[in-house]
């Protein structure tokens, strides 16, 4: 890993540290997980500090109403957290169908599930953490009550909320625009936001253990406005729910272990792609050269395929976790690479808008976390009065009966929030994530191989362009590629294009923890992306 080579455009170099290092897209929510390092915390602390302010500074990508998934290394283990929720009790998939929907509402309560961000927050702090939540909370509820100046975030703000004015009930826009609009109109980049309502919640979250949103007055007022405007979500659904610990999933690339969270979420993607690709030799040199390139986009579009026909609810999966994760399995796929761009269908093997933000200590402890409400702001659905707006993650069901991830009652739809852990020799190595609904686990595989395969450092792996596979032959491409890439793999058959707009290819962090001990850290030149150390 050579610390002093930026071969790609970037604003930004490693930074080195030793003592802690925190890593996220928004640099008031780096400042709290700093902040809370500095007032003895450890990783842990640091990671629910951040995750509370990023609910309050990127509303248009997660929020206390949202989902989150983590992987934490605390004393030489390595654990998973699970906090996304299941579909409210009422569901319905034969009333959608009933109503000529053929597919899952984007927009409104039919597409909101339980929230589990917030039970997750207390979860890791009461297991893993020093601190208590009044005291992470605080630099979040600051933010949500003193004000923030937004930047990079409300350049997109306008263009969502018309979406969300042109597909929300009149009842249901009110609320939204009453909590995110400004002086009746959408943020612009340096407008100063307030949320008062979201820092009251805040306060009462960090005072009962977050237990008021799922048994208290907030949990009351989700069920009455729920019962008021239609919703299926009630009262009983969030009392009931509990965040999963659950043991992470991995393989072997290249002498690492990669990692990541089971289903329900899309881990296992990154995983297939990163199984397959191990079965081809890469030159340190090769990186986005056409063979690697197109290679890379071959193995990924099969483990998709793979994944969006078996991954699911664990409850619900038909195709066992290892047996799609075997070395057999991903040769076998290998195999059906061919020189040409592919329109892959799964197989079955034998039997057998979001944040990222990572956190590590000098104790040895690094968390890797990801929380969103998946589509920008989510379902659009606000809660008056509580600065709470609601997820759209159960637009990943399907409606189509007896599919596997067939919109259940009770039961949890595919996710596609993903946190990424690497170790070697059952040391931790450091957490790694790139945000963006479907292209995160293609920024998975991206990121890991630049560091891995073709030795960068972890903002150099950053900086890197990346591509995207959309769906069928169709690829997008970031400009920076060498010109031959693209003419190359047009040649072979995909579809390429070079879209000027960045936000479609993800955005990351990584801390990287050398043998030493020293921590050196990257995080997203495409954004607004902080890393502080000390």
């Amino acid at each position: 890993m050579d610390l002093l080579r930026y071969p790609y455009p970037s604003r930004r170099a490693a930074v080195l540290g030793k003592h802690g290092m925190v890593a996220s897209s928004h640099p008031a929510a780096s400042a709290a997980g700093l902040w809370a390092l500095q007032q003895g915390g450890n990783a842990c602390d640091a990671a629910v500090a951040m995750a509370a302010a990023l609910a309050v500074v990127e509303p248009g990508s997660n929020g206390i109403g949202g989902d989150g998934f983590a992987l934490i290394w605390h004393n030489g283990r390595l654990h998973g957290l699970n906090a996304s929720g299941p579909a409210p009790r009422l569901a319905n998939a034969e009333q959608l169908r009933s109503q000529g929907h053929t597919a899952m509402p984007v927009y409104g309560w039919p597409s909101v599930t339980v929230p589990g961000a917030p039970a997750g927050w207390a979860a890791i702090a009461h297991r893993f953490g020093r601190l208590d939540l009044p005291v992470l909370f605080r630099p979040a509820i600051d933010l949500a009550r003193d004000g923030f100046a937004v930047y990079t975030a409300a350049s997109t703000w306008a263009e969502a909320g018309e979406k969300y004015r042109a597909n929300l009930p009149p009842e249901l826009f009110a609320s939204f625009a009453q909590l995110f609009q400004v002086e009746g109109r959408w943020p612009r980049p340096g407008d100063i936001l307030r949320f008062p309502d979201t820092a009251d919640t805040l306060e009462t979250l960090a005072a009962t253990g977050c237990r008021d949103l799922y048994e208290g007055r907030l949990a009351g007022k989700i069920d009455a406005f729920s019962r008021k405007t239609g919703g299926w979500l009630r009262a009983e659904d969030l009392a009931a729910y509990k965040p999963q610990w659950v043991e992470p999933i991995g393989v072997d690339y290249r002498g690492y272990r990669v990692w990541e969270i089971p289903p329900n979420g899309q881990g296992m993607v990154a995983l297939m792609a990163l199984n397959i690709l191990k079965n081809f030799s890469f030159d340190e040199d090769a990186f986005g050269s056409s063979r690697t390139v197109h290679l890379q986009l071959e193995a990924m579009k099969l483990a998709f395929a793979d994944g969006l026909a078996h991954i699911a609810d664990p409850s619900r999966m038909r195709v066992g976790v290892q047996d799609l994760l075997s070395d057999a399995f991903a040769r076998e796929r290998a195999a059906r690479i061919g020189a040409r761009a592919a329109q892959p269908t799964a197989a079955t093997p034998p039997k057998g808008g979001t944040v990222y933000f990572a956190a590590a200590d000098g104790e040895g402890n690094m968390v890797s976390i990801i929380q969103s409400q998946y589509q920008g702001f989510g379902s659009g659905v606000v809660v008056p009065g509580t600065g709470i707006h609601l997820q759209n993650r159960g637009c990943n069901f399907s409606l189509q009966k007896g599919a596997v991830g067939e919109l259940t009652p009770g039961v949890r739809p595919y996710h596609t929030i993903i946190p990424g852990f690497l170790t070697r020799g059952n040391q931790a190595v450091g957490p790694f994530g790139v945000m963006g609904a479907f292209m995160q686990p293609q920024g998975h595989v991206q990121v890991v191989m630049n560091m891995v395969d073709f030795g960068m450092n972890p903002q150099a792996a950053l900086d890197a362009p990346r591509w995207c596979f959309e769906q069928g032959l169709s690829v997008a491409m970031e400009p920076q590629f060498p010109l031959d890439t693209p003419l190359a793999l047009e040649g072979m058959g995909h579809a390429i294009h070079l879209p000027l707009r960045h936000t479609m290819f993800g955005r990351g962090q990584v801390i990287w923890r050398m043998p030493n001990g020293a921590l050196v850290g990257g995080t997203e030149s495409r954004a607004d992306g902080a890393l502080y150390a000390y």
